[in-house]
């Protein structure tokens, strides 16, 4: 697949403890992102964090590191990202979605062999 110029960026923030048929969220919007086609998703865990709901998330050693923010992102052309968009629905019931504008300056694989 060729991605260059522009582009946009998918951001799905949840939590770390979110689930979705007893499996990580996270884990099913990656697996839906790859069987729609995408270009890319990774998954990123923060290490502090708070949402909608103001309770802070920590992994500091003092405090119980539960339910860790986790950012889900996306970057393909603008027109697959919202075809996407309806999935999410199905998925997110508590969380954050947005969609940014990004420049591709490089998207390459690696070869194989």
């Amino acid at each position: 697949m060729k991605l260059e110029g522009p582009a946009a960026r998918l951001t799905i923030f949840v939590g770390e403890d979110d689930t979705w048929q007893h499996k990580p969220l996270y884990h099913e919007i990656v697996h839906r992102a790859h069987a729609a086609g995408l270009a890319g998703a990774s998954v990123l865990r923060g290490i502090e964090g708070y949402g909608a709901s103001s309770r802070v998330h920590t992994t500091r050693i003092l405090s119980l590191s539960e339910d860790l923010p986790i950012a889900v992102i996306i970057v393909d052309a603008e027109d697959r990202i919202r075809a996407f968009l309806p999935q999410l629905d199905e998925l997110i019931t508590e969380g954050l979605v947005i969609i940014d504008p990004v420049e591709v300056i490089r998207y390459t694989g690696r070869t194989a062999g």
